[in-house]
């Protein structure tokens, strides 16, 4: 029998394995260009557990150049696919000896439940494989040896959100934002013709896709499989319950279904009988609407560009600090930070959320699938209803106003919504404020009904309206007597570095005018994410997502003419969106007013661009934040890059503009108002019922929510560029520097 084949030298090897999903890309960039930056040689198993088995060509290394470019692609460049070889002790066995062929001793695999429950087989079964592929002649024990065990790490892709250990798996983001612009647009033609529309939507064990577009996109009903219907009789009870909405003012009814629903007796509830009972109940034509894979599929979001990254830069660090004996880990996100967890436990909690399902034990799976999804169950049960519940006899009705401060942000009027009703189904009366502290100096407050917020859940901008304006001299007075004769109990002010500085203004007020005594709360919405307190903004999200858009085209229209773009995003004197912007559109150099900018940086970055196009570089990205410098400008680098670049390329600049403050809000802008808002009206309820007068901010730390005090504003911000003292997001400036960098930095070899 011919001998094997000589060990090469120790590698990292990286594959993607079932069902593709967006984000994929993303990670493997990160995680090739950090390992060849950590000294290590990368090799991509192409097709999955199907090239692992084959051995071969499928083992290709990979160099800086083989993931530039692809942060914006759908899908995954090394191939992914199905392997029933693998299932076999025969296939697992040729996987041990190929990678133990190609000096493979650490590997990240990225893929769902079955790919990671595969690998951690193979991680478990090594030392079996190993000794049969030497009993058989196949593997020396010299190879052996020198390949005691692999060190391996895992990250969840799938687009059904159903992998535990990570709050979101790879994809899952981006198939929301499919999701949420097909019901959006099916909305439109639904109301046009009073017309009822069902939408099956992937999930075949898990429900999170149809319960977050559900609760993104005011949809009137939905079907997961962790909440069955109640009884048998749920044909009749979701017929009433749209018919009470078109009598309540609604033109349009959708119904969501997730593909894996199922009854209270585990029988299917598939999209067709639920719109054939429908049309049976209703009388009248129902479309069904079965996205597929358009879920699947098409350029990442930014959350997905970004976490992707972040989770493929940390699984190298975990896989290269590990030794051959530990166990495998997954790396996830929990709470907005990178985490990891035994990939044993994460596969039998994922294991066990399925076969509670399948054995009718919703309850359990329900606890298996995380409080924020039982939450957000919860906040949707109240929303769906035609109509709010009626107040209690003897309950005091609270008079809650809601107005708006700062500048507009997508994502608003879908905190309002939220607000306004929770707030009535709890039994209040909501007040809304016209035009923002304008309209409480004119007295321009309305009382809002059910109805009254109908269809703002998509709509961006700002249907209050919205002004800079912050109390000074007289104003306190002329409120004051506002508030008094329309008896406002509590304020929920929306917005941004205003909304706070107006709060704190009426904070210092109180004891000249008693009528500030009541409990006042702010909650974040402001796209340049630049407020103390709180990790993220609402509509910070959508802003991003319309920088990596426009981003997008630039580089194509760069490309095809060997150019270099200076990029202008908005921000104020926060970089939050040119460094996230940066980080998920694969910018060489991003300038933030944080870091400053010299005449030296400037030049630096002149012979970087001018090095790289005569080596055969096409395309030059980058990002500045609109107040970077006062003297360097967006036009002064364009002229300086310009006139410098000379034959060697074209220079333009692009300033986006108020582009990125338009538009209809992202899921996660949707999802994040609505819980924010809930999270305020019942703090605002609270604090009135117990006749406290609270002036506080929510905000999130950490992915949970917090509510911070007020009179600590002045020691958690830098007032004069209006941010925080603390902003989270600065950590990953490294990150990015590497990744963006033209290769690696030679002297980072690495001995494994």
């Amino acid at each position: 029998m011919p001998a094997a084949p000589a060990i090469r030298h120790e590698r990292l090897a990286i594959l993607t394995s079932g069902g593709d999903a967006p984000g994929m890309n993303p990670a493997i960039r990160a995680v090739v260009r950090t390992a060849l930056d950590r000294g290590v040689e990368v090799v991509a198993v192409s097709e999955g557990l199907r090239g692992l088995v084959s051995g071969g060509e499928h083992f290709r290394p990979m160099d800086w150049e083989s993931v530039g470019g692809i942060l914006h692609l759908g899908g995954t460049v090394i191939g992914s696919a199905r392997c029933p070889e693998f299932r076999s002790l025969e296939g697992r066995q040729a996987a041990v000896r190929n990678l133990i062929e190609h000096g493979v001793s650490r590997l990240i695999v990225i893929g769902g439940d079955g790919s990671l429950t595969a690998a951690h087989l193979l991680h478990r079964e090594w030392h079996d494989h190993v000794a049969a592929l030497i009993a058989a002649g196949r593997l020396s024990t010299h190879d052996a040896e020198a390949r005691p065990g692999i060190v391996l790490t895992g990250l969840a892709g799938s687009i059904d959100n159903d992998f535990y250990g990570t709050d979101m798996t790879i994809g899952a983001d981006t198939a929301l934002h499919r999701i949420t612009q097909a019901i959006d647009a099916l909305s439109s033609t639904a109301a046009s013709h009073q017309r009822t529309f069902v939408v099956e939507v992937m999930g075949r064990n898990c429900g999170y896709l149809a319960l977050m577009s559900a609760l993104a996109t005011g949809a009137d009903a939905v079907f997961i499989p962790e909440q069955p219907p109640e009884d048998d009789e749920w044909p009749q009870r979701l017929c009433d319950r749209l018919r009470a909405g078109r009598l309540a003012g609604r033109r349009d009814s959708i119904v969501v279904v997730a593909e894996g629903a199922h009854d209270r007796h585990g029988r299917p509830i598939s999209s067709s009988e639920v719109r054939d009972a429908l049309e049976r109940g209703l009388a009248e034509e129902v479309r069904l609407t079965i996205l597929g894979h358009v879920q699947r599929g098409g350029a990442p979001s930014a959350f997905d560009r970004t976490m992707s990254t972040l989770l493929g830069h940390a699984a190298v660090e975990q896989v290269l600090a590990a030794e051959s004996g530990d166990p495998p880990q997954l790396i996830g996100v929990r709470n907005n930070r990178i985490q990891q967890l035994p990939l044993a436990h994460c596969v039998e909690q994922s294991e066990a959320a399925t076969r509670a399902i399948a054995e009718g034990r919703h309850a359990d799976a329900l606890r298996l699938r995380g409080g924020s999804f039982s939450d957000n169950l919860e906040t949707l049960s109240t929303l769906l209803r035609s109509l709010p519940s009626p107040p209690r006899p003897d309950q005091r009705r609270l008079r809650i106003a809601v107005l708006h401060s700062g500048a507009p942000a997508p994502g608003m009027n879908t905190a309002v919504r939220a607000a306004v009703r929770l707030g009535l189904d709890a039994g209040h009366v909501m007040l809304g404020v016209r035009n923002g502290l304008a309209g409480l100096l004119e007295g321009r407050i309305d009382e809002l009904g059910w109805m009254s917020v109908r269809g703002w859940t998509s709509r961006g901008g700002c249907e209050l309206g919205i002004n800079r304006k912050i109390p000074t001299g007289h104003d306190y007075y002329t409120i004051a007597r506002t508030l008094e004769d329309r008896r406002v109990d509590a304020m929920l002010i929306i917005g941004g570095w205003t909304a706070y500085e107006t709060a704190f203004r009426f904070l210092g007020k109180r004891e000249a005018f008693p009528a500030f005594n009541i409990p006042m709360l702010c909650l974040p919405a402001t796209i340049n994410n630049n407020l103390p307190g709180s990790e993220l903004s609402v509509g910070a999200d959508t802003a991003l997502n319309s920088i990596v858009e426009a981003v997008d085209k630039i580089k194509q229209s760069a490309v095809a003419s060997n150019r270099c773009f200076v990029v202008e995003v908005m921000g104020r004197y926060c970089g939050y969106l040119a460094l996230m912007g940066g980080l998920s559109t694969g910018a060489e150099r991003v300038y933030l007013h944080e870091e400053g900018v010299s005449l030296a940086d400037l030049k630096a970055d002149l012979d970087h661009l001018v090095h790289g196009f005569k080596s055969g570089k096409r395309l030059g990205l980058i990002i500045r934040n609109e107040e970077t410098n006062s003297t360097y400008t967006t036009p002064f680098m364009a002229r300086l890059f310009e006139e410098e670049g000379g034959d060697l390329f074209e220079v333009r600049q692009a300033i986006l503009g108020h582009l990125q403050q338009g538009g209809s809000p992202t899921p996660f802008d949707r999802i994040l108002a609505t819980r924010l808002a809930k999270r305020c009206i019942n703090h605002l309820i609270d604090e009135a019922t117990h006749g406290r007068a609270s002036a506080s901010a929510i905000g999130l730390d950490g992915g949970t929510t917090r509510i911070i005090d007020l009179r600590d504003l002045p020691r958690m911000v830098d007032a004069e560029h209006q941010r925080p003292l603390e902003q989270w997001w600065l950590g990953l400036r490294p990150i990015a520097r590497i990744l963006a960098q033209p290769g690696p930095r030679p002297s980072m070899a690495r001995e494994l």
